[in-house]
This record gives structure tokens, sequence and C-alpha cells, in this order.
């Protein structure tokens, strides 16, 4: 339904039918189709008169959103569609305004959605009521107790991943405004027997493994737990994770929720304390060993997790063993103490854990109970809500489904009570005559099991198992069953294959150890066996006393029977007895408020979406009773509705009443139904409401609604049409109006135009040959005037020639050559001033020469302006870039078409030290060796004569002299004054090989030349000649391709070939022989 539509009725856009009430016809394959039918499309909610029917979706709905929430708030029941919201409204509603307590009673079988329903109903309430800190408060205190609850009380079962295994009952309590101050919890049946045993494909309670799953681990070090869940025996394997819970998270929210709640952060270490114990209680084994008198007795296998639960506890660990190996029972002043076997102890040690849990479940429910109570005194007004396990019937029924489907029936009671109550109620507030309605009466089958069952004053079955339980004697399962043959005989909801009815002496679908009781659901067979084990529920004395004298905080408070100073030889009420007694109080309280009922119903047993098992649902509808809850609905009359809103809806069946009535709503509604022609038998006039007995009365009403509503829809789409069409039509009219009136502005525009670009052009034609013809007239006046004044120039011209003719004959040559010379000259110099080439002295361009006579002037020009240009380019230096141009050309002189490799070090700047010899930590020690500035630093290799390798060597240079120091260790292995330096000999290729050549007889001559090579050869040979010059006499340069070097004694000849390296390399030397080394240079 979009946005802007609005849904002001039940029965609009209505998928089946909204209300069970209205079905017709009345059938259980109806019914269910019914459902069906809205639940293919996500409706999920069906009413029962004011009773809600909610399935399960298996899958999230967009029906819970808060825009909902508003859409749902304050509105009538039957105004919108069916949806929890409208129930929860109806019961605030009530409450706030009318001062009518309020119960909202949810049932249905595990899986069905009663958790969700009652978070939904307490969300929603949460959400209308009033604001504020404190009220903000108890709205967050009351909706975070729900996760506390489940993680202790819920587990994963085969039909459900988060089922409820406890009965929940919550007081939500309100001022006189309707804001919440406080709630009150009360629990019933955890079913306990879960915590040492789990069926097949089944989990145990979910705090077990968000415990396992989400404590850091210093936590569980505390607990003394290891993560891995193998390794407890509480703990179900098969089913430890579900796809969809996140134990760890989950965990994190239970902490949280518990802080919210108010639990002090001890009492949350207390609590985790006792779910550890539980776990390693469950790993307590025992053995048996034999004692002199020939009975056994049992013995702690492993004491290590008995040990680890006693610190948990802080109890010795000597007492409790001794509570698992011994009982000890008192009798009026006499105590008798008996070994236990194997069997016992472990039955001992299973009681032990069941106890401890169910009492740390109620401690909890109590702690919670103090923190949402409400503080104030005054008079307050009360919402319940209960979510309690509904009817079961599973293959094997034991004790469990026994209580459970007896609360059941204490339900239905009340359920049939209420709702009969209601109905006479309101017949009677409207002044409706009272008919007595014909339904079944489950009181007998209540009265079975908690009552008389004859007249005899027998008790019932509840009673019969107390009894049996306290007879002295031998008490088994058996001799339970064979009383309830003895009393329950003649029942007729009672049957079994023992009882004097012999009509069930054949039916060998009622086993031995079985009895069958026909409830209003259906027929159960219940098992006996467990039956007075379970409702016994005995701990022994001696672990009550143990458990009583811990050092933990919780311990005194949950086995307050442990107390020495407080024995008690009265027998504790059993668990029948127990569930009874909380069931009659619940009913108490039920019957003091008005009741609001969620029926919950499992479509599936696979928990998947869209998928409708009709056989289970048929099932659930029969044991929920609610055939029999439409049919006493419907026993008076189906379907009431106040005068204002039913004259509303159909108003416009009667011309009198369409489309406004004037008078009183009744009156509208009477003059209605007489225009239509309704027999009176099928409806009835209450104070404020109209009742119709039949739905088929209702729905005659809706299809004539629907007809007259097509009507009046073709009647508006008729006028509206004519309305669009003579809009259309005036729309049309004045448009054409408009685009005449612009074509005709058009046409004269462009008329007018063309009469003007007409008299342009004709103007144009005009003021031409007028211009033209004036034109003509000025040339011809001022040729005239021209040739006059070049009569007049010529004529005096030739009488001052002629006058001064006498005067300048003679020099008039010489003047005029002077006078063109000087023209050109000026010409040429000005010419020049704006064809100068750029100021960049490698710029070689020039003008071209004008004149020949100019050529020596030209070529001087082009020189001096060269000379000036250099010397401008010049003055831009600085001291060391004018060093290094000096440099760079004195290496010109030295190498420029000597040498091959001298053009590509043309563009190489001479950087001077390469191996940044002051700061580089490497050459710390050669650098304090050397006192002068150095001028170059840089590795080159020196040429070993005796195979042609180089060695790398440190080469510096200074003022003075030259050194050769190891480029490793940084030792000086020669170090040459200058002035013994006689020349430097170098090959005219690309290579980089150069002999440093020494004066004979001097002192640095005794060891012989040096053959070096670098990459940095004409840098080197450069500043070496430059530093020579500076302070002796020159270094020559010898430039050749064969020279000789002195080493010691011998001479040798090094010789440079051109051919081809190997692999590409570079120049290469080779000794040939004792006199010969050869350098091989690639071909250029």
């Amino acid at each position: 339904m979009s946005k802007m539509e609005v849904k002001t009725s039940l029965l609009d856009n209505m998928i089946g039918v909204g209300d069970m009430v209205l079905l017709e016809p009345l059938t259980e394959e109806s019914f269910i189709d019914n459902l069906r039918k809205r639940f293919d499309h996500s409706e999920i909610y069906t009413y029962i008169g004011s009773v809600v029917i909610s399935l399960n979706p298996y899958k999230s709905l967009p029906i819970f959103t808060a825009d909902k929430v508003e859409e749902y708030r304050n509105r009538n029941f039957y105004e919108l569609s069916p949806h929890i919201y409208a129930l929860a409204d109806e019961a605030y509603r009530s409450l706030r305004d009318q001062d009518k307590d309020q119960c909202i009673l949810i049932t249905g079988e595990s899986g069905a959605g009663k958790t969700e329903a009652s978070k939904l109903v307490m969300s929603y309430v949460a959400a209308v009521c009033g604001k504020g800190q404190e009220v903000n408060k108890v709205k967050e205190q009351l909706l975070q107790s729900n996760p506390v609850l489940e993680a202790f009380g819920n587990a994963k079962t085969v039909r459900n991943d988060n089922s409820s295994r406890f009965g929940k009952y919550m007081d939500i309590e309100f001022d006189f405004k309707g804001d919440p101050m406080g709630g009150v919890i009360s629990n019933y049946l955890l079913e306990k027997s879960r915590v040492v045993k789990q069926p097949r494909g089944e989990r145990n309670f979910h705090i077990f493994y968000q415990l396992l799953s989400g404590a850091s681990e210093d936590l569980l070090k505390k607990l003394k737990l290891d993560r891995d869940f193998s390794k407890y025996n509480y703990l179900s394997l098969d089913s430890a994770t579900v796809n969809g819970l996140d134990d760890a998270a989950n965990f994190r929210t239970v902490r949280n929720a518990m802080q919210i709640v108010g639990f002090m952060e001890d009492e949350v270490q207390s609590v985790l304390e006792l779910v550890a114990a539980v776990l390693k209680l469950g790993n307590i084994e025992f053995k048996p060993e034999s004692r002199v008198n020939g009975f056994d007795e049992s013995r702690v296998k492993d004491k290590n997790d008995l040990k680890e639960m006693c610190e948990l506890l802080g109890i010795e660990q000597s007492v409790l063993e001794r509570a698992f190996s011994f009982r000890t029972v008192e009798a009026k002043m006499e105590k008798v103490s008996t070994t236990l076997n194997v069997a016992q102890a472990y039955y001992a040690r299973d009681a032990l854990a069941k106890n401890l849990y169910s009492r740390l479940f109620s401690w909890l429910v109590n702690r919670i109970n103090e923190s949402i109570k409400a503080q104030s005194k005054t008079r307050k007004k009360v919402m319940g809500v209960l979510d309690i396990y509904g009817f079961e019937i599973f293959e094997d029924n034991s004790f469990e489904q026994f209580i459970i489907n007896y609360c059941n029936e204490k339900l239905q009671q009340i359920f049939i009570e209420l709702t009969l109550r209601e109905e006479q109620e309101e017949y009677i507030r409207e002044g409706i005559e009272w008919t007595n309605i014909e339904y079944f009466n489950n009181a007998i089958i209540c009265d079975l099991i908690e009552n008389n069952i004859s007249k005899d004053n027998q008790n019932g079955i509840l009673a019969m198992l107390d009894e049996e339980c306290l007879r002295p004697g031998n008490v088994t399962d058996e001799t339970f069953l064979e009383k309830l043959n003895t009393v329950c005989a003649y029942h007729q909801h009672f049957e079994s294959r023992r009882s004097k009815n012999s009509k069930f002496l054949t039916d060998h679908s009622l086993p031995h150890n079985c009895f069958r009781i026909q409830h209003y659901a259906g027929k159960v067979l219940y098992r006996v066996e467990g039956f007075v084990d379970k409702n016994n529920d005995l701990l022994y004395r001696d672990l009550s006393q143990a458990m009583y004298k811990a050092n933990h905080s919780l311990m005194k408070l949950l086995f307050p029977e442990g107390n020495p100073a407080k024995v008690n030889l009265k027998r504790p009420p059993t668990a029948g007895f127990q569930f009874k007694a909380s069931v009659g109080t619940l009913m108490k309280n039920l019957q003091t408020k008005n009741p609001n009922y969620i029926r919950c119903i499992k479509p599936n047993d696979k928990k998947a979406p869209h998928i409708f098992t009709e056989s289970l649902v048929c099932h659930q509808v029969r044991y929920l009773g609610l055939m029999e809850n439409v049919r006493v609905r419907r026993a008076g009359y189906a379907f009431r509705q106040p005068y204002e809103p039913c004259l509303e809806r159909y108003k416009m069946l009667c011309k009198q009443t369409w489309p406004h009535w004037k008078g009183p709503a009744r009156e509208g509604v009477e003059v209605l139904l007489t225009e239509l022609q309704v027999s009176p038998e099928e409806f009835s006039y209450g104070r404020s409401k109209i009742f119709i007995r039949n739905p088929r009365t209702l729905f005659f009403l809706e299809e004539k609604r629907r007809q007259c509503l097509e009507d009046l829809a073709t009647l508006i789409q008729k006028i509206y049409r004519g309305w669009k069409c003579r809009t259309h039509f005036l729309l049309l009219k004045k448009s054409q109006v408009v685009v005449a009136a612009w074509y005709r502005r058009y046409a004269q525009q462009k008329k007018y135009q063309k009469i003007r670009s007409s008299t342009i052009v004709v103007q144009s034609y005009i003021r031409g040959w007028k211009s033209r013809k004036i034109l003509r007239e000025l040339k011809y006046q001022k040729r005239c005037e021209e040739a006059v004044t070049t009569i007049s120039a010529f004529w005096h011209g030739t009488q001052v020639r002629r006058e001064y003719r006498k005067f300048f004959r003679a020099n008039a040559g010489k003047k005029i050559y002077n006078f063109t010379i000087q023209r050109i000259v000026q010409k040429y110099f000005l010419g020049l001033k704006k064809t100068l080439p750029s100021m960049s002295p490698i710029d070689k361009t020039w003008p071209v020469r004008p004149y020949l006579f100019l050529d020596n002037t030209h070529k001087q020009l082009q020189r001096i302006f060269h000379l000036w240009r250099c010397k401008k380019y010049r003055s831009q230096f600085t001291d060391e870039k004018k060093s290094v141009y000096e440099e760079k050309l004195e290496a010109s002189q030295l190498f420029k078409d000597k040498k091959t490799l001298y053009p590509s070090s043309v563009s190489q700047p001479f950087k001077g030290d390469y191996l940044d010899i002051n700061k580089n930590p490497k050459y710390q020690k050669l650098s304090s060796a050397v006192e002068e500035k150095v001028l170059l630093a840089d590795v080159v290799n020196k040429i070993n004569r005796a195979n042609g390798k180089g060695a790398p060597r440190v080469f510096l240079l200074t003022k003075s002299n030259f050194v050769l120091a190891d480029q490793k260790t940084g030792q000086v292995k020669a170090s040459v004054p200058l002035p013994d330096l006689s020349s430097v000999s170098v090959s005219t290729q690309s290579d980089g090989f150069f002999a440093l050549k020494l004066k004979e007889g001097s002192a640095s001559a005794a060891k012989g030349d040096f053959l070096l090579s670098s990459d940095h050869l004409i840098e080197i040979i450069t500043k070496l000649h430059r530093t020579g010059a500076a302070t002796t006499d020159q270094i020559g340069v010898d430039i050749s391709d064969e020279f000789l070097v002195q080493f010691k004694q011998d001479k040798v000849c090094v010789k440079f070939v051109q051919g081809t390296l190997k692999n590409g390399g570079t120049a290469a030397c080779k000794r040939k022989n004792n006199k010969l080394l050869e350098v091989s240079v690639p071909s250029p």
C-alpha cells in the first residue's frame, strides 16, 4: 500500500478474511485455507474478534518499523489491517484511559514466535508511552531484562533455535499518566532436566555456550574453564554451534544488559562462577569401591574437577566428596548414615546440578525484580504479559509435558470463561438480550488432574502422585499407574490398558506403562517412567548442608535449608504441588485483569519462510482451540460496530444518508437498513453499536458498498473527464488566441522589415550615386589644384636655378656625393640597429652587407660587437664559475681535435671532489693525512705491469703534490711532489689511460712512473697542467698512441690498438711481453 493510500477499515483491500468471525462457511478446511492465503501474501496476523493469531514468518518483514508504530497509535482496533500493534495499543489505551488492568496471554508451541511476540508488545508500549530520563531508564531496564532471562532460560531445540524453556509472566506497572514505573517477573517450571541431559539435536541453555565463546582469556582463567566445548559432559556437541547465533556477541549483549538492569560487577562475577561450577560438576565421575560389609561405595575418579569446583564455590573438598559418598537420613532423634553406590552418586550429582542452576535462575529473576520494581507506593495500573509454553504432544511425553498441558488446560478454561464473560458484559452494556452459548467446558479435565474426580471425593492425578511420593514402602512408577487405573478407571477422559474399562484391553496403540488423557486439544499419551522421581525432585540433605557451608556470596541464599541451625525434617513440597500452587496464583491474577490473547502458530518444522504445512497448522489450530473460540464468538452476533463508523462506511447505499446525514448516527443506520430491506432477525440495535448476527449480512452490505463505490467511481470519472475536457478545450482556445496574436505580430514584423530593407537599399543606391558624383567633382578640382601647384613649382625652380646656377656649378657634384654617402651610411646604421643578433656569444649570425664599399667597416663592426658581447657575458660570471670555464678552456686547448674522448667531456662539469673527502667518514683518516686543500679526489685504477690489471686507488691532487692511497683502508701508497712530475702521456683514443712520468734523478722516481686509468681523465690532466703551471715549470702533455713508461729500471712500451672487445666492454690492458703493454680500444 502506498504512502498516499489511507486504509480506514479492516474490510478494505482484504486478503482472505482478516477476522475469522466473518469467515463463511466456517469449517476447519476454510479456516486453514484462509490462514494459508494470508500467509502466502505475508499477512501473518489474523483476528478472531479481539484475539490475534500470529504465524511465524521465519523472515524479517517491514511491518515493525517506527512508522508502523505511529500508524497504529491511538487507532481503533478494527480500523487497520490485523497487527499485534493494534492489540498492544488497545490494551495500553484501556489501561491508561479507563483504569483497567490488562493482561496479554501469549501461547503456542515451541518455535511459534511467542518470545518475539512478547518483545514486540513490550517495545510498542515502550515506544508510545511517555518520555523522560527516569521513564526512559525504567523502559530500558524492562526491555534489557529479556536478554538476561533468554541467556539463562532459553535453549536451542529441534523446533526452535531460541526456545524458552520456562514460563514467564511480567507485570508492568504504570502511573496515572500511563508512564512505566517498574515491573515484577514471575517464572514457571524451568526445564532444569536440560542442564544434565539434552535430546539429540538440541543444546543446553545458551549461557554455557555464550560464556565459553565470548569470555576473555583472563575471565576463563579465573573461572578455571577451557574454551573447548568437548571438555564438558553437560554440553551436547552435535549442535554446539547454531547458524545465525553468535554466542560471543550475545555474551557481550548479556553482560551489557545485566549492567543496565542494575547488577553489580561482583554479582555478575558470582553468577558466572556458579555457571562454571555447574560445568565442572558435570565432569565429576565416580568409581565403585568395595567395603568390608560387601556393599559398594562410590568414590570420585579424578579429583581435579572436584577441586576446581570447590575453589570456585569456596567449599572444603572433603565435605563435598563425603556428600557424594554418604547420605544421612534423620528420623526424629536418630541419624542414619548410608553409603551411596555409583548410580546413586550420579543421581546426587545431577540433582545438585539441576537444583544449583534452577535456584540460580530463580535468584536472577528475584534480583531483576529488585531492580525494576516500582519505587513509588502510589496506586499503580498493571499490564501483565504471559509468555508460556503451549500445548505439547511429543512421541515420548513425560512429567514435564503432563504439567505443561495441565497449565494449558487451565489457560483454556480461563480463556473460555473470560471470553464468555466479555461477550456477556458487552451484551448487557449495549442492552442486547443474552442467550446461553453451547461450548465444550474443559473443567472436567482440570478436575481430573487437580481436583475431585468422583462422587467419592477421590483426589486428582497430581494429588495421587503426591500421595505415592509420600507413601512409605516401595514406591515406583508402576504402583502410581496401578493407583491411577484403580481411581480413574471409569473417567471418560482417562484411558489405560490396565484400567477396568474393557474397551482398551485390546488397544495395542496404548502401551502397558502408559496412560492417555483426552485433553481439549486432543488425546496425549504419557509414559509414567520418571513421574515419581521428577515429582520428588529430591536433593540429599548432605549436599544442601555442604552447599550452605560454602564461602560463596550466593550459596547461603540458594540453599537456606542447609543451615544446621534450622534443620527441618518435614519433607519439601513436590514439584507438582509447587507448580499447581503457582498456576492457581497465576489464574487468580489473570481473572482480575482484562485479557488480551495472542495465539502463535508455527507454519512448518523446517524453520523456513514461504512454507505452509497444513497438517502441522491444523494440529495447532485444534489444540489451541481456535475453532471453538470462533464458534463462541459467532454464537450470538458475529459482528458489531459503533454507529458512527458504520454510517460513515455504508451511507452511500441510501439516498437519505448520502452524502451527509444531519441527524443522530443511530437513526441514520436505521434508515439505511430499512432502505436496504435487511431482515430484522439479522441485526439488533445496541446503545452505541449495531450488532449483525450472520457474516452473510455483513458481506451483503460490503458487496452493495463495492457496487455503489464502482458507480460512484464511474460518476466521479465522468465528471472528472468532462471537467478535464472542458479545461483542455479552454486551454486550447486560449492558446489559439495567443498563437494567432503572436503570428500576426510576427507577420507584420516580417513585412515591416522587408519594406525597411527595400527602402534602405533604394536609399543606399541614391546616396551612392550622389557620393560618386561629388567624388568626381572633388577629384577633378584636386587635379586642377595639383596641376597648378606643379606648374608653379617647376616655374619657381626654373627661376631659382637660373638665378643661382652661377654660384653652385663648381662644387655641386662633390656636395651631392657627400650628401648621398651620408644618407647611405645613416640608412646602414639604422638598419643595422634593427637587425642586430642576440647577446649569446655563440650566435654567429650577422646582417648581410648592403654595399660593397662598406665591406671592411661591416667586418670591423661584427668583431667589435662580438668582443663587447663576450665582455658583457663574462661580467656575469662568479669567481668559481670563471675558474670552471678557464679549466674548460684550457682542456680545449690541450685536447681539442687531439683526443677522441674530449667531445664527450665538454658537457660534463668539472666537479673536483667526487668522493666528498672531507665529509665521508670512510676517508676521515686520509683527509687528516693531507694538510693542504684537496683540488681533486677520485678513484682511479693503477695498472700492474705484470698482468695489465688495475687496482683501485684514491687519487688526491693538492697545490703541491698528488697522492695515491688504498681505497679500502685509506692508507697512503705514494705521495709525489708536483715538481718531480715531468710530463703526462695519453693516447688519441676514447680510453681513460694516462701515464704520469717522473723526472729522472728525483726522489720519487725510484719506483718508476705511474700508469693509471680514470673515467675523469680530461679533468685530472687539466687540473694537473694548471696546478703545475702555477707552482713550477709547466707539465707537458704528450698525446700519442704509443709511448714509453719507466717501471723501476725497465722501460715498457704502451701501445693502443683499435678492435672489437668481448661483451661490448671498455678499453682493456693486456701484457704482450716484458717490453710491451697493449691497450685494446673499441672502434669508433
